[in-house]
């Protein structure tokens, strides 16, 4: 029986759950992490993949806040400072300190030194945790990266920040994982279509998307985490609340990488936004955009094309202009930005990326607004502390549920793979050794991908050239990590699809293997299902 198999039967046979979370995006994972952890009978549920939509979509990076600085919300700065500083902390191999190195031009709304103060606040918010910022002026920024356009540069400076060094989506799903190993029944492609509160406890009536098959779900606490699609959800179950979300369409393109140095170039876009070049192994991140829509369902345009290969092209002084040729993937998704009341008319572009939990003590209902991967650990920790006020025992309170595992753990495993010789079967082209790879995506689970290479040395072969996932992955997650569409494994559990053009992708000599491996005689089905998603 498979892991998503497995939870569906105990969503069907549990009698009545402490809680019920919808929506397994960022929100929602570290809400069923931290309750199962502290030992709370939780089942999750989504209607689509887990980290589908926001949470998959990122710049990837874990950072403070600093533009906040400018609208002098200095108490969300000084908070995300902390969350960063607690994400550096726990986990060291999957959130890293990254230097961002940012250009002021000539006639910027501020000079260059003043802008360069504001870093020095930050670096102080951030309790000087990282590296601390230096300036410096149009012929240092151009020595320290020769493809940056200096020529309209005033001045400019270097300051420390995070990022995820695997994608957002392998983030989000490793508390999934976490949720799971702590007795949460956790299932992607699981929709909530009603919802009834019955005298003390939720009955959900939910469809699993690809059987057609449905279930009842009872729990005593219901939290709504559909990120974007808190609202939509809110009527289903006719809560109201306080906040309400405006939505933010933000866009990167996927090219080459255009710099060998580990750093993210900052700059202010054409329309006064920040815009990153970001590193991602061999490949760069570049984005974002910042358009208002009305609905999460957005997708890239011609003119967010445009928007950013314009900017691109007008910071970085590189051999050709980068074209749409160039592109090898893009992400595109919403932020949900948070509002007080039903007015639609807020001045949107000052709305912060901070959360906000609506509770309803006497339904035993939340909902989770806005957030960001930067402060999930708080989130985590207030959903806690709201259900204990609802009632619901905690066992374990005081346990610890987040974090990676113990280092004596970490250096076990690193001793285990120097005596077997591991890092020789490191992918030809791959950004790093395979060791820490390993470790960093898996955790303590590594072990189990250790002893498959050990007992049977084809399960280190990496599938599919240009990527750098071995056979035993693709085993690993087609036995733990409720696959059920090509695409799950390839954008989120993996970052192939954004790495391989889409035409080498599915032409790819290993994909048929991976097919396999994944969904055994429904490999071809659900190959072509893939190609004809990806036409759309």
């Amino acid at each position: 029986m498979s892991a998503r198999d497995s939870n569906i039967k105990r969503l069907g046979s549990v009698p009545l759950f402490d809680v019920l979370v919808v929506g397994g995006g960022i929100n929602g994972a570290v809400s069923a992490a931290a309750l199962s952890a502290k030992g709370a009978k939780v089942a999750l549920i989504d209607r689509g993949d887990f980290a589908g939509l926001t949470s998959s979509n990122s710049s990837n990076l874990a950072w403070g806040g600093i533009k906040y600085l400018e609208s002098y919300e200095f108490s969300l700065v000084n908070k995300l400072c902390k969350s960063r500083n607690q994400l550096l902390r726990s986990y060291p191999s999957s959130v890293k300190e990254i230097r961002f190195l940012t250009t002021i031009e000539k006639g910027f709304r501020f000079p260059p030194w003043l802008v360069f103060l504001g870093t020095v606040l930050y670096w102080s918010m951030g309790r000087f945790f990282t590296e601390p910022p230096c300036y410096m002026n149009a012929a240092a920024l151009k020595k320290q990266e020769p493809v940056l356009n200096t020529r309209r540069a005033a001045g400019g400076f270097e300051y420390s920040d995070a990022y995820l060094y695997d994608n957002d989506a392998r983030f989000v799903f490793n508390f999934i994982r976490s949720a799971v190993d702590h007795g949460c029944a956790a299932v992607n492609y699981m929709e909530s279509y009603a919802v009834v509160r019955e005298q003390d406890h939720w009955c959900v009536s939910a469809r699993d998307t690809s059987s057609g098959d449905t279930l009842m779900i009872r729990a005593k606490v219901l939290i709504n985490a559909c990120g974007p699609y808190v609202d939509a959800h809110n009527q289903l179950s006719q809560q109201r609340t306080w906040h309400r979300h405006l939505f933010s369409k933000g866009i990167h393109l996927i090219i080459d990488r255009v710099t060998p140095h580990t750093r993210v170039l900052t700059f202010f876009a054409s329309d006064g936004r920040l815009f990153f070049v970001i590193p991602m192994g061999n490949k760069t991140v570049v984005g974002t955009t910042d358009t208002q829509v009305s609905s999460p369902e957005v997708s890239v345009t011609d003119a967010d094309r445009a928007f950013v290969l314009s900017n691109i092209n007008d910071v970085l002084m590189l051999g050709q202009p980068i074209t749409q040729a160039d592109i090898i993937a893009e992400r595109c998704g919403v932020r949900p930005l948070v509002q007080q009341g039903a007015d639609q008319t807020a001045n949107w572009h000052q709305l912060s990326r901070k959360h906000a939990i609506d509770v309803d003590i006497k339904d035993q209902h939340l909902s989770i607004f806005g957030g960001k991967t930067t402060d999930c650990i708080n989130v985590g920790n207030e959903v806690v502390s709201w259900v204990q006020t609802l009632g619901v025992q905690l066992p374990y309170a005081t346990f610890k549920w987040y974090g990676e595992e113990a280092s004596s753990v970490r250096d076990a495993f690193y001793h285990q793979a120097r005596l077997m010789n591991l890092d020789a079967y490191t992918a030809e082209g791959a950004t790093e050794r395979l060791t820490p790879r390993l470790w960093r995506r898996y955790g303590g689970r590594a072990w189990i991908l250790l002893e498959a290479i050990r007992q049977d040395a084809r399960q280190a072969e990496c599938l599919i050239s240009g990527t750098e996932f071995l056979r035993c992955e693709v085993e690993y997650a087609a036995r733990y990590e409720m696959v059920v569409t090509l695409e799950d494994f390839l954008r989120r559990r993996s970052s192939i699809s954004q790495v391989v053009r889409h035409a080498t992708l599915v032409n790819a000599a290993g994909l048929d293997t991976v097919c396999q491996i994944l969904f055994g005689r429904d490999a071809e089905a659900k190959r072509q299902a893939y190609i004809e998603a990806m036409a759309e």
